[in-house]
């Protein structure tokens, strides 16, 4: 994660958050049990799971982004995403509520990071599993990665 983060790279950023949602529904809408319940890659989770991770993920981004905004320098909840990608749910519930959850928590994100002064680009968290404090400008940097990462595990599954 960069130490400093520039305008444009904060730009970037928003603008992933922005759109992928919308390219992560057209990349799946069309998806078959049968492929959603088969591992992204070998030993790893189901593009099923992976879909629902995403959709937990950003919501606790969306969450840790408030705190940070809401409280001084807060620690944050950690969760254990491999034993949520062992829950029912993320085995067999549809990908839509996902894709769905995930497009009103980016527009929701997006909104507000498109409205935050320089100050607040600099208010910070506390992760209980690292040593360094992070800034919201290196968070939105984090899930933007993420949104990118676990688009091209994807679409490399599908060919």
């Amino acid at each position: 994660m960069p130490a400093e983060v520039s305008r444009e790279q904060l730009d970037e950023a928003i603008n992933v958050l922005q759109l992928f949602p919308e390219q992560l529904k057209l990349l799946t809408y069309s998806l078959k049990d049968t492929r959603l319940d088969k591992p992204y890659r070998p030993e790893g989770w189901t593009i099923r799971q992976l879909i629902h991770h995403i959709a937990d993920s950003h919501h606790h981004s969306y969450n840790r982004f408030r705190w940070a905004l809401s409280e001084d320098n807060p620690m944050i909840k950690a969760y254990d995403q491999d034993a949520f990608a062992k829950m029912d749910d993320y085995g067999s519930a549809p990908i839509a509520w996902s894709i769905s959850h995930i497009e009103a928590v980016h527009q929701k994100l997006v909104y507000i990071l498109q409205h935050l002064s320089d100050d607040q680009w600099e208010r910070t968290f506390r992760h209980p599993e690292m040593e360094d404090e992070m800034n919201l400008k290196q968070l939105a940097m984090l899930y933007a990665w993420h949104s990118l990462h676990h688009f091209s595990h994807i679409k490399n599954a599908l060919g």
